[in-house]
């Protein structure tokens, strides 16, 4: 099973064949996810068709709770020099806490532990 990091919903949309075969998985995110999903769907298609994407979408979204926080933002300043985001620090912190891999195609995360590195 995997946490999908918001680069991998993209490449699901953009109908990268290299993304096919997750397509049916559990579709399990934060809510930040979504939030970056929704946001760079609306630049790139506007709020109707964003909308129509994320109704197509079932997601399982993992609560944030404080130690995920710290958790995260450890993970952040412990991989500073290979600027991480916040929202795919806590990303990957789920996928661990969940028993997930962590799904991307973030250069950031090539060759890191518990990562499904897919371009």
């Amino acid at each position: 099973m995997y946490f999908f990091d918001t680069y991998a919903l993209f490449e699901i949309i953009r109908a990268n064949k290299e993304y096919e075969k997750y397509k049916d998985y559990p579709l399990r995110v934060s809510a930040l996810n979504i939030a970056e999903l929704y946001w760079g769907l609306l630049k790139d298609v506007g709020k109707k068709e964003a909308d129509e994407w994320l109704k197509k979408f079932k997601f399982d979204i993992l609560p944030i709770d404080y130690e995920i926080i710290i958790s995260a933002v450890s993970f952040r300043h412990e991989h500073k020099k290979r600027d991480v985001s916040l929202v795919d620090s806590l990303g990957y912190i789920l996928a661990r806490k969940y028993g997930l891999k962590f799904l991307t195609g973030d250069k950031e995360f090539k060759g890191m532990n518990n990562v499904e590195f897919v371009k």
